[in-house]
């Protein structure tokens, strides 16, 4: 199949353009294509394409719509001011947009565990969820991000499996009303972490029972976990709300390890997926080129139809 040039050197015009067109950046010299059209919603995230739309995080999001991203994901969301919250959340709205993940402040990590089933930690999560549902509100978001945190290696396993479904029962019941939906991150960073695998994420949705609750498929992640990545989506699919991306070794953009992205996303597309996968990983290469060369992979792996 044959791919548009998606970049093309040229001075700038400065600016808007017409609704239709494209966007000029003050920091670059690079005049944006026609956009690709993608099949699945992929989602970058900022700091993904500075060097090519610039520092200011707007000048980013509509370098993302030019280049026909269609979504947007932001980890650190709730960690920004008021204001910029608003001002991502409208451009998001008139660049027709979807919102990914952001992740729930201290909604279990290291420190306070869930797994522990302590009063103290459930609070600091439960409180997470409730000034959730502002930011969500500001930025049109649906998904957080929870990880439940590390094992408590003084309890038996099936003590923790409870403790952490009691915890998040009780965060479900804070977001159901509105609509939104915490995603749990199986993770691969440390041995000490208490959530690692698909069918024990899938267990525990299945135990929480709410439409408030269900997996993250952090591809990368369950590639170094568990492997047998379609197997392991086919049997948990019921479950599974978000997805993210990032090849293995090095966690870079989908063509740069040992992935079979454009079949896994084949696969994606067969089951009527119309969610967000969000681009969470690093450059491979530095600077324009290396920006360019995502773009392009995603091009190419997006080729499956």
């Amino acid at each position: 199949m044959k791919r548009r040039n998606f970049i093309k050197k040229t001075a700038l015009t400065g600016g808007l353009l017409s609704s239709g067109g494209a966007f000029s950046y003050a920091s670059t010299k690079k005049k944006l294509s026609p956009e690709y059209k993608f099949n699945l919603k992929y989602a970058p995230h900022l700091g993904m394409f500075k060097n090519l739309a610039g520092d200011d995080p707007i000048d980013q999001i509509n370098f993302m719509a030019d280049q026909g991203f269609i979504a947007f994901e932001d980890n650190s969301m709730m960690q920004r001011d008021v204001a910029l919250q608003e001002k991502i959340g409208n451009t998001l709205s008139k660049r027709g947009m979807g919102m990914g993940v952001f992740v729930i402040d201290k909604g279990g990590n290291m420190a306070n565990t869930l797994a522990a089933g302590k009063k103290e930690y459930i609070d600091i999560f439960l409180n997470g969820c409730k000034k959730s549902i502002e930011v969500a509100k500001r930025t049109n978001a649906k998904w957080m991000t929870v990880v439940p945190g590390g094992y408590d290696r003084s309890l038996p396993i099936g003590v923790q499996d409870a403790h952490v479904i009691e915890a998040l029962k009780r965060g479900a019941e804070i977001l159901e009303p509105h609509g939104l939906v915490m995603v749990l991150e199986p993770l691969s960073d440390s041995p000490d972490l208490y959530l690692q695998k698909s069918d024990q994420t899938y267990m525990i949705c299945k135990a929480v029972d709410s439409p408030s609750c269900k997996i993250l498929y952090d591809i990368y992640h369950l590639q170094k976990n568990e492997g047998h990545l379609i197997h392991n989506m086919d049997i948990t699919w019921d479950e599974i709300a978000y997805i993210q991306i990032g090849d293995n070794p090095g966690r870079k953009e989908p063509t740069t390890g040992e992935i079979n992205y454009k079949n896994v996303f084949k696969y994606i597309h067969s089951k009527g997926y119309d969610g967000i996968l969000g681009m969470e990983h690093g450059n491979s290469q530095k600077g324009e080129i290396g920006e360019e060369a995502v773009i392009k992979a995603y091009q190419e792996v997006d080729g499956f139809l």
